[in-house]
C-alpha cells in the first residue's frame, strides 16, 4: 500500500510538471537518474510511475530512446485528462466540456431512473431537494452544494448501471469545484431548485421521456447561468 501510494504521487507530480509547463508535450523525459532525484524518488517508484503513465497515454514510450511526453489530446486515461483539466489555465473550458458531458450522460440516467427508482429513492431525492431549499433560504452554500450533488447521485445508482456510476466517478472532483462556483449565486440556485422540482415530479410518475427532458432542461440552463454569471466576470 505504501508502495502504491508513493507511486501515485510521483504520478501527479509528473502530471503536474507537465501542466506546469515544466516538462513539455512532444519532448523526451529527463534521464531516469535526473528524474528520480527530482522527484526525490527511487528509480523503481519512478519506472512504476512511468508504466501508469504510458497506461494512460500521457506518456509514449519511443524504442532505443528516452519516452516522451505525448500531446494532452492524445491522453487516453481520464484521470490524467480531469487534472489537466482543473488546472488553472483549462478551467474556464473544462468547466463548459463537463456540462457538456453531464448532458450526455445524466439525461439517459434520468430516463433510465424514471423506470427503475424505488420509493425510497424518491425520498431521498425529495429529503435533498427539501435540503437545497433550507440551505437557499439561508445563504448556506456549502450545504445547498452537498444535496446538489447527492441529489444526481441517487438518480445515477437509481439508473441502476455500475458502469454509468463508474463513468461518472472520477469526474467527482470537478463536480464540486463547478457546483460551488455557480451555488454561490442566488439566482442560480433558484434557478436549480425549479429544475430539481421538475425532475423529481417526472421521476415520480415514471415517465421516461419528461425525466430526460426536465434534466435537459436543467442542464441547458445551468450552461446559461455559467456563462452569464461565472464566466463573465472572469
Amino acid at each position: 500500500m505504501a508502495r502504491a501510494s508513493r507511486t501515485q504521487a510521483v504520478v501527479e507530480q509528473v502530471l503536474d510538471a507537465i501542466i506546469d509547463g515544466k516538462l513539455q508535450p512532444g519532448e523526451p523525459l529527463p534521464p531516469e537518474g535526473v528524474l528520480a532525484e527530482d522527484l526525490h524518488v527511487s528509480r523503481l517508484t519512478l519506472r512504476e510511475a512511468v508504466r501508469l503513465l504510458q497506461a494512460q497515454g500521457v506518456i509514449v514510450q519511443v524504442p532505443g530512446r528516452r519516452h516522451r511526453v505525448a500531446p494532452v489530446a492524445q491522453w487516453t486515461g481520464i484521470e490524467a485528462v480531469v487534472r489537466h483539466a482543473r488546472s488553472a489555465g483549462e478551467r474556464k473550458r473544462s468547466s463548459l466540456e463537463l456540462l457538456e458531458v453531464r448532458m450526455m450522460i445524466e439525461t439517459g440516467a434520468a430516463q433510465l431512473a424514471a423506470e427503475r427508482c424505488s420509493a425510497s429513492d424518491l425520498d431521498a431525492l425529495r429529503e435533498l431537494l427539501g435540503r437545497m431549499k433550507t440551505a437557499h433560504a439561508k445563504g448556506d452554500v456549502v450545504t445547498f452544494v452537498a444535496a446538489d450533488l447527492e441529489f444526481h447521485d441517487v438518480i445515477l445508482r437509481a439508473a441502476d448501471n455500475r458502469i454509468l456510476v463508474a463513468a461518472l466517478l472520477p469526474l467527482t472532483a470537478m463536480l464540486a469545484e463547478t457546483r460551488s462556483e455557480t451555488s454561490a449565486v442566488a439566482e442560480i440556485r433558484e434557478h436549480a431548485i425549479a429544475e430539481h422540482t421538475a425532475i423529481v415530479a417526472a421521476l415520480a410518475a415514471g415517465d421516461r421521456i419528461a425525466a430526460r427532458d426536465a434534466m435537459a432542461g436543467h442542464m441547458d440552463q445551468t450552461r446559461v447561468d455559467l456563462l452569464e454569471h461565472v464566466h463573465s466576470r472572469r
